[in-house]
């Protein structure tokens, strides 16, 4: 398996919120931030709030010309080009992770430099029925614990046979609660789940009543949990799964079905409802699950926007899920090419989520990990730890029979391991290789651009030093902490970016009558489609200054009443400031918004204002029963404290 690999792998991969409104005299800023979404015609693309599965990054090709080295028989490569880096990528995945391959013998990892030929990444579990039902006992063990109500039995057809209607019914209502779980869980906490989803499945319990609820009555139950694009796409495609002839309600139960047909459902989400709900074998990977997988296999890559390494991990979750799926407790064998369904799937995939949730976590807890034994990155770390003398001198040691590494065939996925201090001992213990976004564009093409420079291919680290005094006889605390630390460096660190910050003026007009103008805002982007007070963004260039600020709101609000207003500039005759009622600051994933919230009479008849010059424009009465977000509310909370309710 080995040569083949080497053959395939030279051309695999290396890898708005307010509305636009302002005040006349000074909306002219050429600096102003576009962060948050606007009406007008020439804005920004929305934020994209839904979980990535992928970047969509190119690649450069493979470079023409290689190291001169000697001669080898000739090689069977696929086309040069980004059609024949797919169909290298293709053919990798398939050796590595196919369940027809035969494991052979697996070159090791030569440390600490980190150098290994690409079938080192063949996941250990692939091979290793034993720890892949040491898993699945360890989820059913500990599936219970954090009580989540969406997880309940697989529903088994075979046991509904005799009644096709029942059964029907039964996997609409358990494919819709999944669905409806899987959303919420999208950059949410399980904890603050629980209750939204417990909520929403009082007030709509099936998805045919889901599709016949209103739009506000939707963002109203979404209400706190941010991201609210994501219960207007859930109501949304409620309403296309229950109007389709051919679904009638019942959510497909192919993962490609589900992406095609179902908005705002990706490749994990559909791998979610297509293993847990219909027992299918399709990879579930999320951000805890690619974690995981990194470290299994030993792949130190960048799971966030390389998209070689995120495809490849993808490759492996789709291996193994269909390894799991033939794993089979009755003594009848099915053939490979049967598809068997059962709850093995759904149960595999929640238990590598459930781990990389709870033990295999950032800062993980490997002595309580059921699947260490096939940790590439964890064994490497016990390497370490023997060699400094902290775990048994016989725990791990097919690195010092490593024969010498052709560059050629080294593997182009890892990113380079550098800076090690000797014997494995870290000199920080945040340590994490140098990740950047665009290492993927290096000029020298995916093949090189991550493996270790080419003194690391002719410089053998030192395999003679002396033991230590008294070499221990099982893994010590300090040599458990070293194999730890070691895999924390998986996958690799990304330094984020700085929160971009921004500021906003909130006007809260209020009508003699006691109503106040609210503004829907952007069906798309942040807060897509929810009620907010008039809102203008302050660019950067803004004189921050309290009178600036004054004079800034009234000429705003004066335009909201009357857009003729905004060319002179000039504040409504009929609006009366009342004051500046304070800010509320409010974080964003992506971005830092300070709101200065003033306070507005318009002074006018009754029934005067009832037209407004913007149909996205109202008048409310119950501002409280509003669908808002969280940072707005909190504006309301102090124009109802300065009116004294």
């Amino acid at each position: 398996m080995r040569r083949s690999l080497r053959q395939v792998q030279q051309h695999g991969p290396g890898a708005s919120s307010l509305p636009p409104k302002g005040p006349p005299a000074l909306g002219k800023s050429k600096s102003s931030p576009a962060l948050l979404s606007s009406n007008s015609k020439k804005r920004k693309a929305p934020v994209t709030e839904t979980r990535s599965d992928a970047s969509s990054s190119e690649y450069d090709d493979y470079p023409a010309s290689d190291p001169e080295l000697p001669k080898k028989k000739r090689k069977i490569v696929p086309p040069k080009g980004k059609n024949g880096q797919k169909n290298g990528n293709v053919q990798i995945s398939q050796q590595l992770f196919g369940t027809k391959t035969v494991a052979s013998e697996v070159s090791p990892c030569q440390l600490p430099r980190r150098i290994h030929h690409v079938d080192y990444h063949r996941p250990l579990l692939l091979d290793n029925r034993k720890g892949r039902a040491n898993l699945l006992g360890w989820f059913d063990s500990v599936s219970s614990r954090r009580s989540m109500p969406w997880r309940k039995a697989w529903i088994d057809p075979r046991q509904h046979a005799d009644d096709p209607v029942l059964l029907r019914r039964e996997l609409e209502r358990r494919a819709y609660e999944v669905w409806i779980s899987e959303i919420m869980l999208q950059q949410t906490r399980v904890a603050v789940v629980i209750d939204y989803w417990n909520r929403w499945m009082d007030s709509w319990p099936t998805i045919h009543e889901l599709a016949a609820a209103t739009p506000d009555d939707v963002l109203a139950a979404w209400r706190g949990l941010g991201y609210y694009s994501r219960a207007t796409r859930i109501h949304e495609a409620s309403k296309l799964v229950c109007k389709d002839p051919a679904t009638k309600g019942l959510l497909p139960s192919a993962v490609d079905e589900l992406v095609a047909k179902v908005p705002g459902v990706g490749r994990y989400t559909a791998g979610a409802i297509s293993a847990i709900v219909f027992g299918k074998a399709a990879p579930m990977v999320d951000g805890n699950v690619l974690r995981v997988l990194s470290r299994q296999l030993g792949l130190l890559g960048n799971v966030k926007t390389d998209k070689s390494v995120i495809d490849l991990l993808w490759a492996a979750a789709d291996g193994l899920v269909k390894a799991v799926a033939q794993d089979s407790d009755d003594e009848e064998k099915s053939s490979d090419t049967e598809e068997r369904i059962s709850d093995r799937p759904g149960r595999w995939g929640q238990a590598l989520m459930e781990l990389g949730s709870t033990v295999c976590t950032p800062k993980p807890d490997c002595a309580a990990c059921p699947i260490s034994a096939s940790c590439r990155a964890y064994n490497e770390g016990l390497q370490l730890a023997s060699r400094s003398g902290l775990a048994p001198k016989d725990i791990h040691t097919d690195s010092k029979l490593n024969p010498p590494l052709d560059i050629e065939d080294a593997c182009g996925f890892c990113t380079p391991f550098e800076e090690i201090a000797q014997d494995g001992e870290d000199k920080d213990d945040d340590f994490a290789p140098t990740s950047k976004k665009n290492v993927s564009k290096n000029k020298d093409g995916p093949g090189t651009r991550k493996q270790a420079t080419l003194s690391a291919f002719f410089t053998q680290s030192n395999e003679s030093k002396k033991a230590t005094a008294s070499t221990p006889t099982e893994l010590t605390s300090a040599g458990l902490a070293t194999a730890v630390n070691h895999a924390r460096k998986f996958p690799v660190k990304i330094i984020k970016k700085a929160v971009k910050e921004q500021e906003t003026i909130v006007c809260a007009i209020r009508r003699s009558d006691g109503r106040y103008l609210i503004h829907r805002r952007p069906q798309k982007g942040l807060l897509a489609g929810l009620w907010e007070f008039p809102s203008w963004i302050v660019p950067e260039d803004h004189e921050r200054t309290a009178p600036a600020d004054k004079r800034a709101a009234e000429l705003y609000a004066s335009g909201v009443l009357d857009p003729s207003l905004k060319r002179k500039p000039s504040t409504h005759p009929k609006l009366r400031y009342a004051g500046k009622l304070g800010s509320v600051p409010w974080l964003f994933s992506h971005l830092k918004l300070t709101m200065h919230v003033f306070l507005f009479e318009l002074e006018c008849s009754k029934g005067e204002f009832n037209t407004l010059p913007s149909a996205d424009d109202r008048w409310s009465g119950s501002v409280e029963e509003e669908s808002m977000g969280t940072g707005m509310r909190k504006c309301w909370s102090l124009v109802q404290e300065a009116n004294g309710d």
